[in-house]
């Protein structure tokens, strides 16, 4: 164990493992001269130099000989890492050390502000002069590094880049294209979940997204994500309300045999991890929308509290989140799932984003559950799944590290303003355009107009035989030349003809 210092070497003496990986800054030779292979060497070099990494630390203080660390701090009782660790041992267990505390000292933070993303009202702890700044709580301590790109995440401004939109395209504009958005956002939540063929759900979920997003002042209560679920999955669901059923996400392959992604914490503990994530939404609710969206939305899909609806719920709550924060203005829906869903690559990086905890989270348990007799819960869900491990497992799902899932969602929120709601007000700018020139020659209604000019940019600029049966006036070549050129013009199509001529009606 020579060459382990700090979190590794704790790992190993201990043979505590975590299903996060470690994650370093860089380790200068210097760090490790003075070595000595201790708990508290260990420990102070970790807590030092490589961060706070909570899972490990609350396995960690599960297995170690508590008068190991209660010798550690009377012999050092003013040391910074002493008492940070005194203190975490008590917020992890809930139970004091058997050792007196600090009595003299000032007052220092649990975590570094600069390097975390902390709690912006912070609490004194007077038996250790800790100032607890965990973004979380015991139960529920969701944990992001301010990285770069979580800096540039945590600058990012919605209502700035939406504001900038509104003067390109005017602000009603932008306001009647959010109404199509906010069917599209449904439709494309659907398609994630594979359930695209659903048209009238969509148009449920989309009531919802306009209805509720701001709406709750703690969304995540018993009665409200109830509410919300009902809304959104409609009158004929199965079951509403909180799990109280084992749960995991998969599916079957073509022998029938299921295949695991994902297993979900046990339902006695959804409650409490759900209460830990409303305690971070209030005790961040003076910092970055983009950080405490992504938070809201990822923390609730890995805790999975309810038996359905959970990937829908918890899209909502990134526009819920940035509506409450004033970070986007009403009526606007974000279409952060069209922009998922806006190309393939788009698809798989936003699996990827997901299998950041839980592919290591399964490649962690793969030999703790099992497939076995069929039972019914107390909520009446069938399940056959059988997982031996919840309780060594809260270490990780009450812990996660949402550090890359802050950095994916400032970068789609980023494509959903400036490709999404720029292509679809573009769209509707475009479309206006089109509708008026007709206008100027053509009677008619708008949805007739309409027909007219998809038909036309479907077939390459020209007018289709149909199209001519459908509108008899566009068998006058003067007027459906007419039609295709402002159809051009409004579009901004350049057709590229040695004669310079139109395409043929």
């Amino acid at each position: 164990m020579k060459n382990l210092v700090g979190y590794q070497w704790l790992s190993k003496k201990y043979n505590v493992s975590p299903v996060q990986s470690f994650e370093f800054k860089s380790i200068s030779d210097q760090a490790g001269k003075n070595r000595s292979d201790t708990l508290s060497w260990h420990i102070t070099f970790a807590l030092k130099h490589e961060g706070i990494h909570l899972e490990f630390l609350n396995r960690l203080f599960k297995v170690i000989e508590e008068t190991d660390l209660v010798d550690w701090i009377n012999s050092e009782p003013s040391g910074q890492y002493a008492r940070r660790a005194g203190f975490l041992y008590e917020w992890f267990a809930d139970k004091s050390l058997e050792c007196p505390g600090v009595k003299v000292g000032n007052y220092i933070d649990m975590i570094d502000s600069d390097s975390y993303f902390t709690s912006d009202s912070p609490s004194n702890n007077s038996r250790w002069r800790v100032r607890d700044n965990l973004p979380g709580t015991r139960d529920y301590c969701p944990m992001v590094f301010r990285t770069r790109a979580v800096c540039a995440a945590e600058a990012y401004d919605c209502g700035k880049e939406i504001k900038a939109l509104e003067m390109e395209f005017g602000e009603d504009l932008l306001r009647r294209s959010s109404v199509w958005l906010s069917i599209k956002e449904s439709m494309a939540s659907f398609a994630i979940e594979r359930e695209d063929k659903f048209i009238d759900r969509a148009k449920r979920f989309a009531a919802a997204m306009e209805r509720y997003c701001g709406f709750y002042s703690d969304p995540l209560n018993n009665e409200a994500i109830t509410e919300l679920q009902k809304e959104i999955l409609g009158p004929q669901a199965l079951h509403y309300g909180i799990r109280k059923s084992p749960i995991f996400v998969g599916e079957s392959g073509s022998d029938y045999t299921p295949r695991v992604y994902y297993i979900a914490p046990d339902w006695r503990s959804t409650e409490s991890m759900l209460a830990g994530l409303s305690a971070f939404s209030e005790k961040t609710k003076y910092q970055s929308a983009v950080v405490r969206a992504a938070i809201m939305s990822f923390g609730f899909v890995y805790i999975h509290p309810m038996t359905d609806g959970n990937g829908r719920l918890s899209r909502f709550l990134v526009n819920d989140m940035l509506r409450r924060d004033g970070a986007i203005p009403d009526p606007f829906i974000l279409p952060i799932s069209a922009a998922i869903m806006s190309s393939p690559k788009n698809r798989k990086t936003y699996d990827q984003i997901m299998d950041v905890f839980s592919k290591p989270f399964m490649l962690h348990y793969r030999d703790n559950y099992e497939f076995g007799e069929d039972k019914i819960a107390i909520d009446g869900v069938h399940y056959d799944i059988y997982f031996d491990a919840y309780e060594d497992a809260n270490s990780a799902w009450r812990y996660p590290d949402f550090t890359k899932h802050v950095e994916y969602l400032a970068d789609i929120l980023e494509l959903t303003i400036n490709s999404e709601m720029r292509n679809e007000a573009g769209y509707l700018r475009n479309l206006n355009k089109a509708r008026c020139g007709i206008k100027e020659f053509i009677e008619g209604p708008n949805k007739d107009i309409d027909r007219i000019i998809r038909s036309i940019i479907d077939n390459d600029y020209k007018i289709s035989n149909k199209l001519k049966k459908e509108f008899e006036l566009l068998l006058a070549p003067d007027i459906a030349n007419s039609v295709i050129e402002v159809v051009l013009r409004a579009y901004a199509v350049i057709i590229d003809d040695d004669d310079g001529q139109l395409p043929q009606p």
